[in-house]
Formats: C-alpha cells, structure tokens, sequence
C-alpha cells in the first residue's frame, strides 16, 4: 500500500475517483464505444485488408526514411 503522504494531490496522475466509481466510468464508456461500433451502419473492413494497408503504410514509410 501507498502511503498517502506520499501523493502529491496536485499531480493529474492522481484521480479524486474511487478505484470502484473509476471501474464503474470505464466499464460505462467501454459499453458504450463497443455499441457505437455494432451500431455503425459502415461496412466492415476485413482484418486481412487492414494488415495489408497498414504493412504497405509502413513500407513505404521506411522507404521514405531510408532514402533521407
């Protein structure tokens, strides 16, 4: 355990949450962004053209890098 004395309360580490109400926020919003996305009438990218967008970015990236 922290000894409280130890934190500085002006620090923005430093939540004035409870660990519960903090849990309780996160599982609410968590919640709410995972409908958002199933509710998202866009169609869905397949995970496999993503990787290849994505690994052809950074190719072409490194490219531009290693000619620098």
């Amino acid at each position: 355990m922290i000894d409280p004395s130890l934190i500085d309360p002006l620090c923005p580490v430093v939540s004035d949450l409870d660990p519960e109400e903090q849990a309780a926020s996160y599982d609410r919003w968590f919640r709410a962004e995972v409908q958002a996305s199933l509710d998202d009438p866009r169609p869905s990218i397949p995970h496999e053209q993503v990787m290849e967008e994505i690994n052809a970015l950074m190719e072409s990236m490194r490219k531009s890098a290693d000619a620098d």
